[in-house]
């Protein structure tokens, strides 16, 4: 895809966002001029902008990102986590109409509208964010096509809420695939924009890999909305990947004889996916098992505990979670709504191995005695920091104990 020429780009004419309480913030267009609804929520992340757009975790949800400054980078292929963004609409303060970095292969505001996605900027994100931390997520419809604020308002409350839920059927793949690709070099970026994701500096630098390091480990990861940086982490340390649908039946999956086992991230109610909970307690046990966020809260479920909707959510990359195991602090990349209730976890077989230190929520856990253990937050950070990356480490090791 051609840049744009950015300087004749404009955001014309008005949007609204309309809350299920009544209170409605008004400012200028961009993106597409649409009007679509969910859940709002915030994201306090500096960076990562694309990311966030693309994490499949944010399906229904209309994300208000609370850094000003949005759009100054643009848009480019490698910093997608998903073939396409998953927000359904975007909310910020300043919305930039000049994308200037040498990755960019389009404006923000292009990109977004190519995805029919609309956007609401010129507001005080500020008070956005104080009234949803005083009352929590509320249901909203973001409009950038004119309807009256009091309509929006009727249309957001009549809006199902997120709890209850089963949105990973929504975002999942169609069918299982491998997955081959490793981190991307940073020098291989550029050529990436004009060869439709695989640049020959990146296809140079996968061919050297894969003759350099065989894969060691089989994994088949449950996509309930998984985010790419995951798959590409994975190969970083020596996993073959296969990637198959959320309904996939336990029995398919052993019958491919894996090393161990992922469980993704993903958006919605924990709760209604009870086909993953059932997958998940005949695998067990016979395979080494990691989950992550939705992945997390489905093992929590799988073993007996219960799940609870947090007031607005963890959304951002600077969460500190503290590892009660080696009493360090992480900061972690973290985006969900709800959480694992620990005290109904069966505390014979649970140890809990992480707290977060904002709201003092189920962070981690393991089991006692088989080879399984999942945290809430994102360790593959994107965006965010790379504290928690020797999760996958701590996975691979747990493969090797237990390869056959």
């Amino acid at each position: 895809m051609q840049p744009e020429d950015t300087l004749k780009q404009s955001h014309e004419g008005s949007a609204a966002l309309a809350l299920e309480d009544g209170r409605v913030f008004k400012g200028r267009a961009a993106g597409a001029r649409c009007r679509r609804g969910g859940e709002v929520v915030f994201n306090t992340s500096l960076t990562g902008y694309q990311e966030v757009f693309t994490d499949p975790s944010y399906a229904g949800q209309i994300v208000c990102l609370t850094y000003p400054h949005i759009g100054n980078v643009g848009a480019n292929l490698d910093d997608e986590e998903s073939p396409r963004p998953y927000i359904e609409a975007l909310v910020v303060r300043d919305f930039s109409q000049v994308a200037s970095n040498w990755r960019a292969s389009e404006t923000a505001n292009a990109y977004l509208e190519r995805y029919k996605i609309p956007v609401i900027w010129d507001i005080d994100t500020r008070a956005l964010v104080r009234h949803l931390r005083m009352v929590g997520a509320l249901r909203g419809v973001l409009a950038t096509d004119g309807t009256d604020a009091e309509a929006l308002v009727a249309e957001a409350r009549a809006l199902p809420s997120m709890a209850g839920q089963e949105l990973a059927s929504r975002v999942t793949c169609a069918k299982q695939y491998r997955w081959e690709r490793g981190s991307i070099p940073l020098a291989a970026s550029y050529a990436t924009q004009s060869a439709g994701g695989e640049g020959p500096l990146w296809r140079a630098a996968a061919a050297t890999r894969r003759a350099e390091e065989k894969p060691r480990y089989k994994v088949v990861a449950y996509d309930f909305g998984i985010k790419q940086n995951i798959l590409r982490l994975l190969v970083d340390h020596g996993c073959d990947v296969t990637v198959v649908p959320a309904a996939t039946a336990a029995e398919d999956v052993l019958a491919m004889k894996p090393d161990g086992v992922f469980l993704s991230n993903g958006p919605g109610d924990p709760e209604p996916v009870t086909f993953a909970v059932a997958n998940i307690r005949k695998i067990m046990g016979r395979v080494p098992i990691f989950g992550i966020c939705l992945g997390h809260q489905l093992c929590g479920l799988a073993l007996g505990g219960k799940t609870f909707k947090l007031k607005f959510g963890h959304h951002g990359s600077n969460h500190p979670v503290k590892n009660l195991l080696t009493e360090k602090v992480e900061i972690t990349a973290q985006n969900h709504g709800f959480c694992v209730d620990p005290d109904s976890l069966p505390s014979s077989d649970v140890e809990i191995t992480h707290l977060n230190l904002n709201d003092h929520t189920n962070e981690g856990m393991r089991h006692k005695s088989l080879p399984m253990f999942s945290v809430q937050y994102h360790p593959e950070a994107s965006p965010g920091p790379h504290d928690a990356r020797y999760l996958f480490d701590q996975f691979t090791e747990l493969m090797e104990c237990h390869k056959a």
